[in-house]
């Protein structure tokens, strides 16, 4: 079930720093990035490589540290929280879609999609269920092995994983970046959908403005900044942006 409330933010970054190393090795991957991430929405982060997008994720899903700052998720204070408050918050509160999708070999696709649950000793809602399936539309999968799926399909086992458990938040990084054009397109209409029909939240690390354009809005990073942001964004938009940033990232190296 979810804890978040209708007017607040489904997650939140305050202040984030990320330090990595001292003295002339160190590193400010984020430099003091505030962030409201609204429910049931689609956000993308986007950046030149090396921005920090990444960073910021994983501090947002409990993944990684911050050196300073607070991130919230839902009502839940994630900073400061020990090993086990951050595993029961990453078993109850989020989903997670990686590029590589992280599948069981032996385990057929709807074993795969239930095996987080099973874990934590519960079960699904059986009409939650077969409504995820129906969306991802694997009904005719269930059974088959990963070896047995093409990429999108598996791809599309990792979102239902994701999903099957109602997370408050589904951390998506690169979900796209091992699939052709069309098993992307797929994965990325579904988890538009998700959005749309089911009130799902979702954030996205992505390079692709492509992708990115399934989006309801994209914060763009630079240098651990956050220096903009678009609604509604076609992809020639945020190539242009992209190209603003890259430009911008260039110079910045030559002074």
């Amino acid at each position: 079930m979810t804890t978040t409330t209708a007017t607040g933010p489904a997650a939140r970054a305050a202040d984030v720093w990320k330090v990595y190393g001292t003295g002339e090795a160190q590193v400010i991957a984020l430099h003091g990035v505030t962030l409201d991430l609204e429910p049931a929405r689609f956000t993308a982060i986007m950046g030149p490589s090396g921005s920090g997008k990444s960073t910021l994720m994983h501090c947002l899903a409990g993944l990684d540290t911050v050196t300073r700052g607070t991130i919230t998720i839902g009502d839940t204070t994630v900073t400061g929280l020990n090993d086990t408050g951050l595993t029961r918050l990453r078993r109850d509160k989020l989903g997670f879609i990686f590029q590589q999708f992280n599948l069981l070999p032996t385990l057929t696709a709807e074993e795969n999609i239930l095996l987080p649950m099973a874990i934590a000793g519960r079960k699904p809602d059986p009409a939650w269920f077969d409504t995820v399936i129906d969306t991802v539309g694997l009904r005719d999968r269930l059974h088959h092995r990963p070896t047995q799926l093409s990429g999108g399909q598996q791809q599309r086992v990792a979102c239902a994983r994701a999903l099957v458990a109602r997370p408050d938040v589904v951390f998506a990084d690169e979900p796209t970046g091992n699939l052709d054009s069309r098993a992307g397109a797929d994965v990325l209409g579904f988890l538009r959908n998700s959005v749309r029909d089911h009130q799902q939240t979702i954030v996205m690390v992505t390079h692709d403005p492509v992708a990115a354009s399934y989006s309801d809005r994209v914060v763009f990073l630079s240098d651990g900044r956050i220096v903009d942001e678009l609604q509604q964004p076609t992809a020639e938009a945020v190539l242009d942006r992209l190209k603003g940033l890259d430009v911008a990232a260039i110079e910045q190296e030559q002074v």
